[in-house]
């Protein structure tokens, strides 16, 4: 078993569930939307801000239809909030228009989507299809550095993304994605960026950055 496995296995031990931190409650659109507000804020801050703004707009074709000055209002506090408003208005006009409704389940097709880049076309297709998908976020790119499953000094999103699909190829359905959400997990509970708790660390000895100055 590769050390990219050994590690899948010890976070599957110490979080059995695997769970996205953003609260789409099962909708489609719903997390397409909360993943674009996502990017360079905090999964707790899109929850709270999807809270008022799925009570104003609670369909996908409502939002499509919204007008971008009152979106705009409601996503704010999540930052970059023109740009953000503008493209969750548009995917979920795309998604009307063209998908009637339907969240693709192709990475060609969502990268079509505003706003789609492959970090959130992989989390759709993980959470959504169980299909192998390896989301690449700051707390992966950490981690994985820190492990050594990616070269030292890697930051390459595309080439992480590449590396890990390989090592993680043997793992079924949506293992792939799993990890990434303990990944996510496992960085805030225990490996921060400033501040690892290496003494605590359940996974340690499959750490070859453990106890070290932290980069």
């Amino acid at each position: 078993m590769n050390k990219a496995l050994q590690i899948a296995a010890a976070l599957e031990k110490v979080y059995p569930e695997a769970l996205c931190a953003l609260r789409y409650d099962g909708e489609p659109w719903r997390l397409m939307v909360m993943a674009r507000l996502s990017a360079q804020c905090t999964d707790k801050r899109v929850n709270e801000v999807c809270e008022t703004l799925f009570a104003r707009f609670p369909t996908y074709q409502s939002l499509a239809d919204a007008l971008l000055e009152e979106v705009e209002a409601i996503v704010r506090p999540c930052g970059l909030y023109h740009v953000k408003a503008r493209e969750i208005i548009a995917e979920c006009a795309m998604l009307r228009d063209e998908y009637n409704g339907r969240v693709p389940d192709t990475m060609e097709e969502l990268l079509r989507f505003p706003g789609v880049g492959r970090k959130v076309a992989n989390l759709l297709l993980g959470d959504l299809y169980k299909l192998p998908a390896v989301v690449v976020d700051t707390h992966c790119i950490r981690l994985s550095g820190r492990w050594g499953l990616v070269p030292a000094g890697e930051k390459d999103p595309v080439k992480i993304e590449r590396i890990l699909t390989a090592a993680l190829a043997d793992l079924p359905g949506s293992g792939q994605s799993d990890f990434c959400h303990r990944i996510v997990l496992f960085g805030r509970e225990y490996c921060s960026a400033r501040a690892p708790r290496c003494v605590e660390c359940p996974i340690r000895a499959l750490c070859p950055s453990a106890d070290k100055e932290v980069k």
